[in-house]
């Protein structure tokens, strides 16, 4: 069961999430009153990168990105077979620093400037990264993904706020205005691609396609927050999870970027208050 699940993420994941950034696109387009390109349009864009040959800067870029890609195919088969949550976290952030680092070799200052804030945006959703992972531990008592998918009761009626502070840190993890300060699909970023900058051909189709597999695992933790041991909690831990990234889509076409200060001091405070004192009433009343 474990083999089938790894093999249904690894052949699932990429589909679902070039839709879904077809969606964005769409969604993105209406709001500017346009048609908009077609919803398969991501995968004709990552077709066409894989054909491009790439201009490779130096030799430890493709390595640092090669590594980004496993963990995060790693992460997401971690996620979905219902391995341990807090490894899954720790194993996100390594990939991460997988993908800073291959910006930092590059000797580009657009992508210098992308990794430092690709470290800033850690350094703001972390914290409610880990606070989550330990929710679900004292909410479950266990952190492994299976035990707390076949829960009595969905672990949101005990992590209302966690799952409030898990929406607002995913507009960074999905790279979307206002946070969008590393990189953007947008064309007001600054920096130009920021930490994607120097990649192109199929080593940027490589990075795009672990941001569908990121996507998808990211969506599967807020289906976390809704599943329990009746099967039609699955049903509607899809529907939130559509929801959710219609919602963090609209959020990205209606408010402009902010500087990175404000950031971490929003993120940290809605850490704080959210996740904080969600943690603190779930631990009295346990």
């Amino acid at each position: 069961m474990g083999i089938l699940k790894i093999a249904l993420y690894l052949i699932l994941a990429p589909f679902i999430g070039g839709f879904l950034a077809g969606i964005d696109r769409k969604i993105g387009a209406r709001f500017q009153g346009r048609q908009g390109p077609p919803l398969l349009q991501p995968f004709y864009d990552l077709f066409k990168l894989f054909e491009k040959q790439s201009l490779v800067v130096n030799g430890v870029q493709d390595f640092f990105v090669g590594g980004y890609f496993i963990f995060i195919l790693f992460t997401g088969c971690l996620f979905f077979i219902g391995g341990d949550l807090l490894l899954v976290c720790f194993a996100l952030t390594l990939a991460e620093v997988f993908l800073m680092m291959a910006a930092c070799s590059a000797n580009s200052p657009y992508s210098a400037m992308g990794s430092q804030r690709e470290l800033l945006q850690m350094m703001a959703y972390e914290p409610m990264l880990l606070l989550t992972a330990i929710g679900f531990y004292i909410a479950t008592g266990s952190f492994m993904v299976g035990d707390i998918a076949q829960s009595s009761v969905s672990p949101i009626a005990y992590l209302p706020g966690m799952f409030f502070g898990f929406l607002y840190i995913l507009t960074i993890k999905f790279r979307k205005s206002p946070f969008d300060i590393s990189t953007s699909h947008h064309a007001h970023q600054e920096m130009v691609k920021g930490i994607t900058t120097e990649l192109s051909g199929n080593i940027l189709a490589l990075v795009e396609l672990a941001v569908w597999y990121e996507d998808v695992l990211l969506l599967g933790m807020v289906g976390l927050f809704i599943v329990n041991m009746k099967w039609w909690s699955f049903l509607i831990a899809a529907a939130v999870c559509l929801l959710a990234y219609i919602l963090e889509t609209f959020v990205d076409n209606l408010f402009p970027r902010v500087k990175w200060d404000s950031m971490l001091k929003s993120t940290w405070l809605v850490t704080l208050v959210a996740g904080g004192v969600n943690l603190l009433i779930l631990t009295l009343v346990h």
